[in-house]
C-alpha cells in the first residue's frame, strides 16, 4: 500500500511536527505561536518554514544547516538583530527569504553571501537599518526582488544594486533619503523609476521626488561653488604664488653665485697665463736681455749659449795691471 503524504518516516507529517506548529507536506508553519526561540525537531526534509509573528531573536546556524533542502523561509515580524552574518551558510538552496519587520541595523557582505540561489529578499520595515555595504549583494546574482522600503537608510551606493543583472523590482519608498551631491549618482540611475521615492533631507528638498531633485542637484552640484570652495581656491592660489616667488628668488640667487664664481675663475686663469712670462723676464741678466736692432727697436733676448762644438770658456787668471790699455800700448806680459 502506498504511503500517505506526511505519514512515513522522515516526512513532515504531524508525528514529527514541532510543538505548537502545524505541518503539511514538506512545510512547517509556526505563525503567531509566540515562540521565543527557533523551534526544535523540524523535519529534515522541510522545504518551507514559516516563523512569522513570533519573538525569535536568534537564528541558530547549526540547526538551519540541517535543513539542507530549505527553499522558503519567512521570519517577518520577529526580533532578529545584527547577528545574522554567516547564519545561512547551510541553506544554500534558499530562494525566498523574508526578514521584514525586525531589528536589523546593517547588512554586510557576510549576511547573504552564501545564498547563491536567492531570488526574493525582503528586508523592509526595519526602522533601525541604516547601512548596507557596497558589496552586500555581490554573490546574489539571481536576485530579482529586493525590498528595502521603510527603513532608516539615508544613502545607498549605486553599485550595490546596479550590478544585479536579474533585478526586476527594487523597493526604496519611505526612507529618509539624504539628497545631496553624493547621492546624485544614485538619483540619476533611479530617476526614471522613482516617482514614488522622495527626499527627506536637507530641508530644502523635503518631500521632493527624485526626478525633480535630480534636476536641481545637477545644476547646483556641477556648476555652483559654495563659500568654502572659494576659500579653498584662494588658498591654493596663494600657495602657488608664494611657491613661485620663492622658486624665482632661489633661481636668482643661484644665478648670481654662478656668475661670481665664473668671473673669479676667469681672473685666476688670466693671472696664471701672465705669471710664466714675468718669471722668465726676471731670470734674464740686466743689459743682456735685449739687443738693439738697426732700426732702433729692441729685439727679443739674444741667445747666450755658445755655438755647438765650442767649449764654454772657463775662468782664467786675472789680467795684470795695465792690460786694459789699447793693444799697441800694452805692457809686456799682457796677452
Amino acid at each position: 500500500r502506498p504511503l500517505r503524504a506526511g505519514s512515513g518516516p522522515g516526512s513532515s507529517g504531524s508525528a514529527h511536527c514541532p510543538s505548537g506548529c502545524s505541518c503539511g507536506y514538506l512545510e512547517v508553519n509556526c505563525t503567531g505561536r509566540q515562540l521565543q526561540e527557533f523551534p526544535a525537531a523540524i523535519p529534515l526534509d522541510t522545504r518551507q518554514l514559516i516563523l512569522a509573528a513570533n519573538n525569535v531573536s536568534y537564528l541558530p546556524a547549526v540547526e538551519l544547516s540541517f535543513l539542507a533542502d530549505l527553499v522558503y523561509l519567512d521570519c517577518q515580524k520577529n526580533l532578529l538583530g545584527d547577528d545574522l552574518d554567516f547564519t545561512f551558510i547551510g541553506v544554500a538552496k534558499l530562494v525566498y527569504l523574508d526578514l521584514s519587520f525586525n531589528n536589523l541595523t546593517q547588512v554586510t557582505f557576510g549576511t547573504f553571501s552564501q545564498l547563491l540561489s536567492l531570488v526574493v529578499l525582503k528586508i523592509s520595515d526595519n526602522p533601525n537599518l541604516v547601512a548596507i555595504e557596497k558589496d552586500a549583494f555581490a554573490n546574489n546574482t539571481w536576485l530579482r526582488h529586493l525590498d528595502v522600503s521603510r527603513t532608516g537608510l539615508t544613502f545607498l551606493d549605486t553599485s550595490t544594486v546596479r550590478d544585479l543583472p536579474n533585478l526586476r523590482f527594487l523597493g526604496l519608498s519611505d526612507n529618509p533619503w539624504h539628497c545631496n551631491c553624493s547621492f546624485l549618482d544614485f538619483i540619476t540611475w533611479m530617476a526614471d523609476n522613482a516617482d514614488n521615492i522622495t527626499c527627506y533631507t536637507p530641508k530644502a528638498f523635503r518631500a521632493w521626488k527624485l526626478p525633480a531633485a535630480k534636476v536641481q542637484l545637477r545644476s547646483s552640484c556641477l556648476t555652483q561653488l559654495h563659500k568654502q570652495d572659494y576659500i579653498f581656491l584662494c588658498f591654493v592660489g596663494f600657495c602657488i604664488f608664494f611657491a613661485g616667488t620663492v622658486v624665482a628668488w632661489l633661481a636668482g640667487v643661484c644665478a648670481v653665485i654662478y656668475q661670481v664664481h665664473t668671473s673669479k675663475g676667469e681672473e685666476d686663469e688670466e693671472e696664471e697665463d701672465a705669471h710664466p712670462k714675468s718669471s722668465l723676464q726676471n731670470q734674464i741678466p740686466p743689459g743682456l736681455g735685449r739687443s738693439r736692432s738697426p732700426l732702433g727697436g729692441s729685439t727679443e733676448p739674444a741667445a747666450l749659449a755658445p755655438p755647438r762644438g765650442v767649449a764654454k770658456p772657463g775662468p782664467g787668471p786675472a789680467p795684470a795691471p795695465g792690460c786694459f790699455a789699447p793693444r799697441l800700448s800694452r805692457a809686456p806680459g799682457c796677452g
